[in-house]
């Protein structure tokens, strides 16, 4: 999956995007995570990307020119460099041809909640996004309206300073789905919210020693009787 930010701080995303797991499937090349600073397609000297609202109000606003050349700079950019891939890739598999369309999300309070039914339809779907992050009060809603933006995406009823963080949720989620991210594809088939477990919360996990200051761990879990087991992690999925 190819997954291009569009972000005021492309450095914010240097430490929980080059760590662990996630860096280890860009070093496999299961993920190709690249981040384009806006204010490389600001206007005049000072690269100016936004203004005040028509209208009056506190806060200002991405212009709408500024995020659209952002965007659009960038997805023809991308096609370059996968004709290119493709050409020196005559056999490319099946899931990078949907790299050809990009998927593009705007990150904002206004969005669909993310869940992980969302979570999992994206990196089924998607193997090319364009994350959008906001700041101050928002975009142009231009920018929405002339089909610029495919989808919005919350992670929360709440409001944080910008979309970086959002953004952060969002790549780490979709990329523990990508076959081979975290080693055995098993380990998301079962886990919190997954479909295997009605969307509903993980049972509890245990691991030695058997008792902690009179904490110990239930007896059918050391037993090794795998019907029960399963009876039990059934019994308390919440």
């Amino acid at each position: 999956m190819r997954i291009d930010v569009i972000t005021l701080f492309p450095d914010m995303f240097k430490g929980p995007l080059t760590e662990s797991i996630l860096q280890r499937a860009s070093d496999d090349n299961l993920i190709d995570i690249k981040f384009h600073d806006l204010r490389e397609y600001g206007i005049g000297k000072y690269r100016q990307v936004d203004d005040k609202p028509y209208g009056g109000g506190a806060g200002m606003l991405f212009r709408v020119d500024v995020v659209i050349d952002a965007i659009e700079g960038v997805t023809e950019k991308c096609k370059m460099q996968n004709a290119e891939y493709k050409i020196q890739n005559t056999c490319l598999p099946d899931r990078q041809m949907k790299c050809n369309i990009p998927h593009r999300v705007y990150l904002s309070p206004r969005g669909k909640r993310l869940t992980q039914t969302r979570v999992e339809s994206i990196a089924k779907k998607h193997g090319w996004l364009i994350l959008l992050c906001g700041h101050y009060e928002g975009i142009d809603q231009r920018i929405i309206d002339g089909g610029w933006i495919d989808e919005e995406i919350s992670i929360g009823d709440y409001v944080l300073t910008g979309g970086e963080i959002p953004a952060m949720v969002l790549i780490d989620a979709v990329a523990r789905q990508i076959p081979g991210v975290l080693g055995k594809d098993e380990s998301v088939q079962e886990e919190s919210f997954s479909k295997a477990l009605d969307r509903k919360k993980e049972y509890p996990h245990y691991t030695r020693p058997d008792e902690f200051r009179g904490l110990n761990v239930p007896d059918v879990l050391r037993e090794g009787h795998h019907a029960k087991i399963e009876e039990w992690r059934k019994k308390n999925i919440k």
